[in-house]
């Protein structure tokens, strides 16, 4: 397939799929017509977004609209409450896009729910949209509009039109100031690489990084290849989380040798547990221990399974968030780590 059968391709499923969830057309709306109330929204548009549109078809003009004194989230769209979630205000604003058009860059990745830096997080920034780059850019408040959509896959996230979670996390590169750091690339590249094979029905372990390189070499020389370029040669699969991911991170960065990641451990007695960093000869494990571990019954299990390892000749060491940011900390749990592995300490990057 050419390139531009890919794009004509991609445009014709953006429009398919922003079908399911387009608003009613007029021949719907005629169906559901009855008397109008001007002091009252009828039925079918009173518990969701509506467009003006939508709303003559039914029967009532712009005067009628104005009297209901409805929330106006952007021009042409009215709603009863105002949107404040990322997802909220993608689906109002979605009703007035055109319809070549899908979400983009930050807020393609917060409705996949991957993980950003905190300055991402804001739920009121500007929605990004990306149109191909034939037409016109996306020039409506509360938008940011990019172009470049011919080139990019397009999928369908609760109704709405989005850009896959690879060039969504490939395009994150190209914010400019605002872009995320290589470990916040690379914490976002794991979890790209979890959804896929999860969603695939495949252990985590076995996604192949090379979705993630085929994305990176297609932007070879555009604006934040470079990082791209880094963090992609840091993503490895099978991180469940993004602390995971940082504490493997930083004993990379420390010179530690590569370990297994949430490998399977096995004792005399069979499955003991399942580690998060596993260097295996040395029959040492590395646990990161979050709040889902905070739970007393957890903590519990946890400590049971710990004992079961060491008794079976493994050495745990648990990680906590202050042993990956914190310096004082981080040497300490590095060096404790270096012993447990027998690693000599003038071969190390420990700071």
């Amino acid at each position: 397939m050419t390139r531009e059968e890919r794009a004509a391709s991609r445009a014709c499923h953006v429009t398919s799929e922003r079908g399911c969830g387009e608003a009613v057309g007029p021949a719907a709306a005629a169906r559901h017509r009855g008397p109008v109330s001007e002091n009252l929204v009828p039925p079918l548009l009173a518990e969701r977004a509506f467009t003006l549109r939508e709303a003559t078809a039914l029967g009532a003009g712009p005067g009628v609209v104005r009297r209901w004194g409805l929330v106006v989230p952007t021009r042409s769209v009215r709603v009863a409450t105002p949107p404040v979630t990322t997802a909220e205000r993608a689906a109002v604003f979605a009703l007035a896009l055109p319809r070549d058009a899908a979400f983009s860059h930050v807020t393609a990745a917060r409705l996949w729910s991957l993980p950003l830096p905190g300055h991402l997080e804001s739920e009121g920034r500007d929605l990004d949209v990306m149109r191909p780059t034939a037409r016109g850019l996306v020039r409506r408040a509360g938008c940011h509009g990019h172009r470049g959509l011919e080139s990019r896959s397009v999928e369908c996230v609760d109704g709405l039109a989005v850009t896959s979670m690879v060039d969504t996390w490939a395009d994150l590169a190209a914010l400019g100031p605002e872009a995320p750091g290589v470990d916040d690339l690379v914490v976002c590249g794991d979890a790209v690489l979890w959804r896929l094979a999860t969603s695939a029905g495949r252990r985590p372990a076995w996604a192949d990084p090379a979705v993630l390189h085929h994305a990176v070499a297609e932007r070879a020389g555009a604006r934040g290849a470079r990082a791209l370029g880094a963090a992609v040669a840091l993503v490895r699969p099978g991180a469940r989380s993004p602390m995971e991911t940082r504490t493997r991170l930083m004993f990379h960065r420390a010179g530690f040798p590569e370990p297994e990641l949430n490998a399977t451990v096995v004792g005399s007695g069979g499955w003991l547990l399942e580690g998060d960093l596993v260097w295996r000869e040395s029959r040492v494990i590395a646990e990161y221990q979050g709040a889902v571990h905070a739970d007393i019954r957890r903590r519990s299990e946890d400590a049971q399974r710990r004992g079961l390892a060491e008794d079976e000749g493994w050495t745990v060491v648990e990680v906590f968030a202050p042993d990956v940011f914190r310096a004082a900390r981080r040497v300490t749990l590095l060096l404790r780590t270096a012993r447990a592995l027998g690693l000599d300490r003038r071969s190390l990057r420990i700071e």
